[in-house]
């Protein structure tokens, strides 16, 4: 820090970001969101518990023991969610490729373009992170109004790897947010100078 004397007092000049730490700071963003959004989709992609379960056809005679899969291709919702993850996932590795590829170079276009799509994408991680997280809940609390059991007791495993996955995805979905927020600061940066 550079200190000056104005009016004979003893100032400090703060330092504001370099477009070095602004970069930086894109590019760890960047390569944080891609791996978090690729660790949620293998995450719930791989999940899969197989469980004996009693089922009761008539109140008289003993339960019929079955093998149940909880599989995630089962739930639509988890479908939506492994896909969703994996196209911002892919974006993160495509946009992370063309800001490496123009650092140094003016980018006004395709920083516009890319805080674009990073708000698309950011969107669709929140639906995605949304509809896993409505029918996780339906799986741990059932739904007694429509006669919808829980059934995480049963799938603790599976449930588990649900959740960790959306919690991961979160997180991937925050790097995406700071992206937009360091995006933001550097336009009205830009504007004010």
């Amino acid at each position: 820090m550079n200190t000056e004397k104005i009016n004979g007092e003893s100032t400090k000049d703060v330092r504001l970001a370099t477009k070095r730490n602004v970069r930086c700071s894109d590019l760890l963003l960047r390569f944080m969101a891609l791996a978090l959004t690729l660790a949620a989709s293998i995450t719930l992609g791989v999940s899969k518990q197989t469980k004996i379960v009693p089922i009761t056809l008539v109140s008289t005679l003993p339960p019929i023991n079955l093998a149940v899969t909880a599989k995630w291709h089962d739930m639509s919702a988890f479908t939506y969610f492994v896909v969703t993850n994996s196209i911002a996932c892919s974006y993160g590795a495509v946009s992370l490729i063309l800001v490496l590829a123009n650092r140094g170079k003016k980018t006004g276009y395709l920083a516009t373009t890319i805080m674009i799509l990073d708000i698309l994408i950011l969107v669709v991680l929140a639906s995605g992170i949304g509809a896993a997280s409505a029918v996780g809940i339906l799986g741990y609390n059932g739904n007694k109004h429509v006669h919808w059991e829980k059934v995480c007791h049963i799938f603790g495993k599976f449930c588990h790897q649900v959740s960790g996955a959306v919690i991961v995805s979160l997180l991937g979905s925050l790097a995406y947010l700071l992206l937009l927020v360091l995006s933001a600061l550097d336009l009205h940066k830009k504007n004010i100078y």
